[in-house]
């Protein structure tokens, strides 16, 4: 039928691909320079009107085949010097980002800041942290961690602010939600990757994990793992 979800579907698909097919990509028309600034101009309005890193198979969408995407961003981060704010690596993308220097007078202007990060409780960032490093992990296992439980509101105010979400069903007894992070938080806290995550160790030091928690998570001990949760 017409008015289908699947013709709709197609319809709106085809569409895209039209739209796509008129975008003029390699502006073949251009001279080498002018052509070059206006791909660097297409892709900082793209990165400008993003929510979230943008990444660079995105970018690649605006911008000749030939183009190096790298090169048109290297030359975005030398123009960007002396302006308040800049062009940084995060997430996997690109974002615009205001330069530390002036967080201080953004602060004292109290004017609202586009998407100004979560205000998180001490323990929420903690559970925040440990499920950025033992992820999959269930909420059961970060009370081994903690050796306390993590209520379901503390997930919920994380899961709320976009830091994590759910992950596979554990295989163990019950098949509880397992919980993972998310692009946001890689973007929120300035990391390209998990691997960028603080070394675990200084944490344990700081008192802030519970080493013998941590092992007895790894080890696999029963208990709450079995319990079924919420998501």
């Amino acid at each position: 039928m017409a008015g289908s979800p699947v013709a709709k579907q197609s319809r709106k698909e085809s569409t895209s691909a039209a739209a796509e097919r008129l975008f003029d990509r390699e502006l073949e028309d251009l001279p080498p320079e002018l052509r070059w600034r206006e791909w660097m101009l297409r892709v900082e309005a793209v990165i400008f009107a993003s929510a979230e890193p943008v990444s660079r198979e995105t970018l690649a969408r605006v911008v000749g085949k030939d183009c190096s995407i790298d090169l048109l961003i290297d030359d975005l981060i030398e123009e960007l010097r002396f302006r308040p704010y800049e062009l940084v690596s995060v997430a996997g993308g690109w974002q615009h980002r205001t330069r530390v220097r002036f967080a201080e007078t953004i602060r004292a202007s109290t004017a609202p800041t586009r998407g100004a990060a979560t205000k998180l409780s001490q323990f929420e960032a903690m559970v925040l942290m440990a499920v950025g490093y033992f992820q999959p992990v269930t909420r059961a296992e970060l009370g081994k961690i903690f050796s306390k439980e993590v209520s379901r509101d503390t997930i919920a105010a994380l899961r709320d602010a976009g830091f994590i979400a759910s992950g596979p069903r554990s295989p163990t007894s019950g098949a509880p939600y397992t919980y993972v992070t998310t692009k946001h938080f890689l973007s929120a806290f300035d990391m390209e990757t998990l691997r960028d995550l603080p070394d675990i160790e200084a944490l344990e030091d700081a008192g802030l994990l519970s080493r013998k928690g941590v092992l007895k998570m790894m080890d696999g001990a029963q208990g709450e793992e079995g319990e079924t949760e919420d998501s």
